[in-house]
């Protein structure tokens, strides 16, 4: 695809679990793919902050398992990405931007790239193209710039930079250093000196400025990402990174394996409503909210309550007297938390993590590239799924070895492969599936096929399946 000369490049950062916002966000279905704010995504609200004029198309890094989820919000919302970049494993973010960088050079030595992550809410994204175009002559005469926040609150969840003197000609300070997240009390002091900025995570800076810097700093490093992309496999419209090579490095963050020896390391102070919604509080913070100040939103009754987030995907909520609280409910979860104990709610998850409780991993619905399913009901030897398959789509060409399955079609046309059978199936109409049989589900049709999947056998677990054939590419 054409790029304008002298664009910015920008490198959208889709990895993060995002588990402080459990219920809602889990592993296999983070933050920055849900709609919390308006009726985009994050990671798309992200992606069309850098649709204009001065931009290139942006270039996606995620991990595997939401390839398919990433790929369908970007064309929601009409913007074809450079490239979809998988990666096998999470190492931080200087490899994930060391990939960048090497791509983005060879198709030009001096290009300009943007970092930023998937999962940040800018009130004002004009304000913020226009820093980032403030501070793009810096960074192309060859300082690594990063972009410091202006604190409102002594925030102890973010990481703050320590800003030096301003640099002559332009809007940016030499960076003095990064620093960890404070308590309260050192919160305050970083407040009041007013030399201190909250640290967002995004970066400006040329390609073959930030692999020079790799290259002094962490050569072990770049030289994994060297192999890892040397060996990558181009599938559809993925880059697939070489797993051995990329998951023996030692990740690290930009901060740390570049900035803080860069000699040339710059912040550009920015204004422009940016939140990390690193936590609920966080969240309801930047939501519109009623006149006793709580969010509400879904199934919810809430008399004499202030200060709440309440937010119901599942069932009913009743919420009597509450005040700074947050009350979450998916369909298979609920948390009650106090808004100011929302930080410890990754405890949470560890926990439900370390007793295998599938809630800490998967959604309620879970979306493939062939549709979605939820689960209904599991008990001892069974589980009841809703399957909705795409029109057109289809599920891989598979068999299992310690399950079987009944399927009934409750609304659309099904095609069913089963052994060496075809059978057209419309509503109301069922077939059963054995153990060991090899079968397919496609939607011949143009509206979408529901169809309830029972599941009987002495495991029923995902990875009970054994594909034969796979039209997305999936092993």
């Amino acid at each position: 695809m054409a790029v304008e000369p002298g664009a910015i490049h920008p490198v959208i950062l889709c990895g993060g679990s995002g588990t402080r916002l459990w219920p809602l966000s889990r592993a296999d279905y983070p933050k920055q793919l849900l709609r919390l704010i308006g009726d985009n995504t994050m990671l798309q609200d992200t992606a069309m902050r850098f649709a204009r004029p001065g931009f290139a198309p942006p270039l996606l890094l995620c991990n595997e398992s939401h390839r398919f989820i990433l790929a369908e919000q970007m064309r929601e919302i009409g913007t074809a990405p450079a490239r979809i970049v998988l990666e096998p494993v999470g190492r931080n973010t200087a490899p994930a931007a060391a990939i960048a960088a090497l791509m983005l050079t060879a198709q030009d030595s001096e290009a300009l790239m943007l970092i930023s992550p998937a999962d940040h809410i800018i009130a004002d994204p004009d304000g913020l193209t226009a820093a980032i175009r403030d501070a793009a002559p810096l960074a192309a005469t060859g300082s690594l710039v990063t972009f410091g926040v202006t604190p409102d609150a002594p925030e102890t969840g973010f990481g703050y930079i320590r800003r030096g003197a301003a640099i002559a000609g332009g809007p940016c300070h030499i960076l003095d250093r990064f620093v960890e997240k404070p308590d309260k009390q050192r919160a305050k002091e970083y407040i009041a000196s007013g030399d201190y900025l909250w640290n967002s995570g995004m970066f400006l800076f040329s390609t073959a400025r930030y692999l020079e810097e790799l290259e002094r700093c962490r050569p072990d490093l770049l030289g994994a990402c060297r192999a890892a992309l040397a060996e990558a496999d181009a599938e559809q419209d993925f880059l697939r990174l070489a797993k051995e090579p990329f998951a023996a490095m030692t990740g690290d963050s930009i901060d740390y394996a570049v900035m803080e020896d860069c000699g040339q390391a710059a912040v550009m102070p920015i204004d422009v409503g940016w939140s990390d919604v690193g936590s609920w509080r966080a969240l309801w913070q930047v939501t519109a909210r009623d006149a006793d100040d709580n969010f509400i939103e879904g199934d919810v009754i809430a008399l004499d309550c202030t200060s709440s987030y309440i937010r119901s995907d599942g069932p009913l909520i009743a919420a009597l007297g509450l005040e700074d609280i947050a009350v979450v409910a998916t369909r298979d979860a609920i948390l009650v938390a106090p808004k100011d104990k929302a930080e410890a709610v990754k405890d949470v998850v560890a926990a439900l993590s370390a007793a295998g409780r599938s809630e800490a991993e998967a959604p309620p619905r879970v979306v493939r590239p062939w549709g979605a399913f939820e689960g209904l009901r599991h008990g001892p030897g069974f589980q009841v799924k809703l399957l909705t398959v795409n029109p057109g789509a289809g599920i891989s060409l598979q068999y299992h070895n310690r399950r079987a399955e009944h399927w009934v079609v409750v609304a659309g046309r099904a095609r069913v492969t089963r052994g060496e059978e075809t059978l057209e199936l419309s509503t109301n109409q069922s077939t059963y599936i054995a153990t060991g049989v090899h079968h397919r589900l496609e939607n011949p049709g143009t509206e979408p096929l529901h169809v309830v999947e029972v599941q009987s056998g002495d495991y029923l677990g995902e990875d009970d399946i054994v594909r034969l054939e796979d039209r997305y590419g999936r092993s």
